[in-house]
């Protein structure tokens, strides 16, 4: 008997289930609102080593997810990469290193040079710092690409996350008047 009525209250609460509103972002993949409000990305060129990985992590996952059709943008972005020591040992020598790199980037319409979307990204690492310098080197420079992807995929989301609510924000025209 409790089994049963254990089943019906679940089966009576699948409806509210389904109305939680909960959308996917990516819904329809190429044909979706997302992928056709970010349209055609341009990405500026970015300055540096970091800003090479970050302008080819960004140029990957745009191309993923491209819809190719709808208004096109341009997208600057400005890098900040710090390499910090912290962990300091005797006769000051450091043993850690936290890296930082931070990303603003601005989100413009092509066609009207408007912007739309102005705001920023970023990731920490930290790492040891090896008796090699070698070792060191490799360790700042594997970080710093972990870094740019995780930076890049900030990006494309807030991004996308923007591009939908305008989406949904805009005004729904009235169909036409019926002859």
């Amino acid at each position: 008997m409790k089994r049963i009525a254990a089943l019906a209250l679940a089966l009576a609460a699948l409806p509210a289930l389904s109305s939680c509103g909960l959308r996917p972002l990516y819904g329809s993949g190429t044909h979706g609102p997302v992928a056709r409000a970010i349209g055609t990305v341009q990405v500026d060129a970015i300055e540096g080593k970091a800003g090479w990985l970050v302008g080819n992590a960004l140029n990957e996952r745009l191309a993923a997810i491209s819809g190719g059709e709808g208004p096109s943008y341009r997208l600057h972005v400005e890098l900040d990469d710090r390499i910090t020591g912290f962990g300091v040992r005797a006769g000051d020598i450091v043993s850690r290193e936290r890296r930082a790199l931070r990303a603003r980037y601005q989100l413009f319409d092509s066609a009207t040079g408007a912007l739309v979307m102005d705001a920023t990204a970023g990731s920490d690492a930290g790492l040891d710092v090896a008796s090699s310098e070698y070792a060191t080197i490799a360790a700042e420079d594997t970080a710093l690409e972990r870094l740019s992807e995780i930076v890049a995929d900030q990006i494309v989301t807030r991004m996308a996350q923007k591009l939908a609510s305008e989406q949904s924000a805009a005004p729904v025209s009235a169909p036409p008047p019926a002859p």
